[in-house]
C-alpha cells in the first residue's frame, strides 16, 4: 500500500498513568475491619428478620428494596429469602393490598428476587374502560413505585405499558408540587432519567448510600454497613487494577499499537459493571483483558487496517496456533499474540480447575468476533450501508457482548464448571442476544456522532435514516424505541428457570453498564469528564465514615 494513507481515530492518550494508578490507597481493608463488618451484618441481619415476622408487608419490602439498593444484598441472600417466602405465604398480603406503593414495590421485589407474578395484580387500580384511576395521580410515592415497577415488563404485558405511561405523566406533572420536599424530588428526577432497573450496581449504591443517610426512617447499622462494604470492596479493585495496570504496561500495546484506544481503566469500569461483588476478581481481571485486548482488534478492523490485512488476520484467528501469525504484517503480530496466549492460559486454568477444555467455546468467541468486524470492514471499504435489520444481525456480535458473556461466565463458575453448565451457557443465547443489541444501540446512540465525523461505518441511527429515509432526531427515537423493547425481552428471558442465575445476572448488568457508559456520549473513546469523575468516585476515593478523622 505504497500511496494508501492510513486512518487515525485520534483518540486522546490515557489520563490514568501507572503512576497514578500505582498511588491509589485506602484505610479500609477486611483484615483491619472484620470484626466491625459482622458486627454490622449480625445487625441487619436481625432488622430483616424482625421485619419479616410483623404483618406489615410494606415494612419488610422496604427494607429489602433498601438493602438491594445499597449493594449489600449479597451477604443476606439466604434472609432476603426467607422473609419473601413469609411475605407469599401470609394471605394478607399480595393481591389484597390497596395501596398502589404497596402493591408496585412487592411486584418489583419478587420480579428482581426471581419469584413470578404477574401483573393483573394491577388490575385493582385500574377502572373499566382499562386506564389507570384519576385518584392515584396525587400519590406521588405510590406512583414512583408504579413506574419503577413498569420497567419490569414482558412483550404483551399492556398493563405495564399502560402503567409507564400514566406513572410518567404524573410525575412529571407532580414536580412542580413537590418542590419542598427536596428527597421526593430527587428520587422523581433520578428515576425519569434512569429507572432502577436500569441502573448499574455500583452506582446506585454509591447515589443510593447518598439519599438513604437523608431518609428520615433509615436503620443507621444498615447504613454504617452500606458505607463500610462500599469502602471495603472498593478496596479490592484498587489491587486488580494495580495487578491490570502491570500486565498492561507488559503488553506495551501503547508502542506496539500506538492506533489503538489506550483505556485500561475504563475496560474495567466495564468488568465492574458486569460482575461487581468481591469475590469475583478473578472474573473482573479476565474481563478487563479480554476488554482490552478486544479494544485494539476493533480499532484495528474500524480504523487502522487495510482490508487484505484484516482478512489475513481474520484467517490466522481461525487456525488459532502460533505459526499462522508468520503471514501477518509486523504490526498485527503483537496483537494476535496476545489474544492467542489470553485465550490459551485461559482454557489452561480452566481445565487445571476443572478438567474440562472451554478452549472451543473460546475460540468459538474470538472468531465470531473477527468475523462479525471484517464484515464491517467490507461494508466500510466498499462504502455500503446496511439495512437497520442487516446491520443488527452482525452488530450483536461486533460489539463484544457474547465474548463478554461467555468469559466472565466461565469466570463466574470457576471450579464448579461442569461439561453440564458449560452445555447451559447455550440455554442463554436469546438473553445473551437482547442484552447484547442493547448494549450496541447503546453504545451507537452515545458514539454515533464522533464517529460519523470520523467517517467510520455507519451504525443503526445512519442505516435506519437512510434507509426510511428520517431525520437523525426521528431515528434515535426510534432507536430509543428498539431498546425499551430489548429490556422487555431481557426481563422475559430472565425469568426462564433454564438459564443459570450468573447468566442472568451477567447480562443483566452487561445492559446496565452499557446505559451507564454511553448515556452522557461516548464514555470510552473520549473519557475526560464524566467518565473521569465516576471513575474516582468507584475506585480511587472512599465514602467518609462518621468515625474518619
Amino acid at each position: 500500500h505504497p500511496a494508501a494513507q492510513r486512518r487515525s481515530a485520534q483518540y486522546h492518550p490515557t489520563i490514568w498513568g501507572p503512576d497514578l494508578i500505582d498511588s491509589f490507597t485506602t484505610h479500609y481493608t477486611y483484615e483491619s475491619h472484620a470484626t466491625r463488618l459482622e458486627g454490622l451484618k449480625k445487625n441487619v441481619a436481625k432488622a430483616l428478620v424482625t421485619s419479616s415476622t410483623k404483618d406489615d408487608a410494606c415494612s419488610v419490602l422496604k427494607v429489602i428494596a433498601s438493602v438491594q439498593r445499597l449493594g449489600v444484598a449479597y451477604h443476606f441472600r439466604n434472609e432476603i429469602e426467607s422473609a419473601l417466602v413469609t411475605l407469599l405465604s401470609s394471605t394478607s398480603t399480595l393481591s389484597s393490598t390497596n395501596d398502589l406503593h404497596t402493591a408496585a414495590l412487592q411486584f418489583q421485589i419478587l420480579k428482581e428476587n426471581g419469584i413470578s407474578v404477574s401483573s393483573d395484580l394491577f388490575n385493582k387500580f385500574r377502572s373499566g374502560e382499562g386506564s389507570f384511576k384519576d385518584s392515584l395521580s396525587n400519590d406521588v410515592e405510590g406512583l414512583l413505585s408504579l413506574y419503577e415497577a413498569s420497567h419490569l415488563g414482558m412483550p404483551g404485558e399492556d398493563v405495564l405499558e399502560e402503567a409507564k405511561r400514566f406513572s410518567s405523566k404524573n410525575l412529571k406533572q407532580s414536580m412542580a408540587t413537590i418542590l419542598n420536599d427536596d428527597n421526593l424530588l430527587k428520587r422523581v428526577e433520578k428515576s425519569l432519567q434512569t429507572p432502577v432497573h436500569w441502573r448499574m450496581p455500583r452506582i446506585e449504591a454509591l447515589n443510593f448510600i447518598d439519599m438513604y443517610q437523608r431518609d428520615d426512617s433509615k436503620n443507621l447499622a444498615l447504613l454504617e454497613l452500606a458505607k463500610l462494604d462500599y469502602n471495603l470492596v472498593q478496596s479490592v479493585y484498587q489491587i486488580e487494577i494495580k495487578e491490570l495496570s502491570r500486565w498492561w504496561r507488559e503488553l506495551d500495546f501503547k508502542s506496539k499499537a500506538s492506533f489503538s484506544r489506550d483505556r485500561l481503566m475504563e475496560n474495567y469500569l466495564w468488568a465492574m459493571g458486569i460482575s461487581h461483588e468481591p469475590q469475583y476478581s478473578e472474573c473482573r481481571i479476565c474481563l478487563t483483558k479480554f476488554v482490552c485486548i478486544l479494544t485494539v482488534i476493533d480499532d484495528m478492523y474500524d480504523v487502522y487496517g487495510f482490508l487484505d490485512e484484516l482478512e489475513c488476520f481474520t484467517d490466522a484467528v481461525i487456525r488459532w496456533n502460533m505459526e499462522a501469525k508468520e503471514v501477518l504484517p509486523e504490526y498485527m503480530k503483537p496483537i494476535y499474540i496476545a489474544m492467542l496466549e489470553f485465550g490459551n492460559e485461559l482454557s489452561d486454568n480452566a481445565f487445571k480447575n476443572t478438567g474440562l477444555n472451554p478452549l472451543p467455546y473460546i475460540k468459538n468467541e474470538w472468531v465470531n468476533l473477527c468475523t462479525a468486524y471484517m464484515v464491517e470492514a467490507r461494508w466500510f471499504y466498499g462504502g455500503y450501508t446496511p439495512t437497520l435489520e442487516e446491520y443488527l444481525k452482525n452488530a450483536w456480535t461486533s460489539v463484544g457482548g457474547p465474548g463478554a458473556m461467555l468469559h466472565a461466565y466461565l469466570l463466574t463458575e470457576g471450579c464448579q464448571l461442569t461439561e453440564a453448565s458449560l452445555e447451559s451457557f447455550n440455554h442463554g443465547s436469546q438473553l445473551i442476544y437482547w442484552s447484547s443489541i442493547l448494549t450496541r444501540l447503546s453504545d451507537d446512540l452515545g458514539t454515533s456522532k464522533a464517529e460519523g465525523e470520523r467517517g467510520d461505518v455507519a451504525k443503526s441511527i445512519q442505516c435506519y435514516m437512510e434507509e426510511k429515509g428520517v431525520s437523525e432526531e426521528d431515528a434515535q427515537d426510534y432507536i430509543k424505541g428498539l431498546i425499551s423493547y430489548a429490556w422487555k425481552k431481557i426481563n422475559q428471558e430472565s425469568a426462564k428457570t433454564s438459564i443459570p442465575k450468573s447468566i442472568v445476572n451477567l447480562s443483566l448488568n452487561m445492559a446496565r453498564t452499557a446505559h451507564y457508559i454511553f448515556e452522557h456520549g461516548d464514555g470510552i473513546g473520549n473519557s475526560i469528564g464524566v467518565t473521569k469523575d465516576r471513575l474516582i468516585s468507584l475506585i480511587a476515593n472512599p465514602i467518609p465514615l462518621d468515625d474518619d478523622i
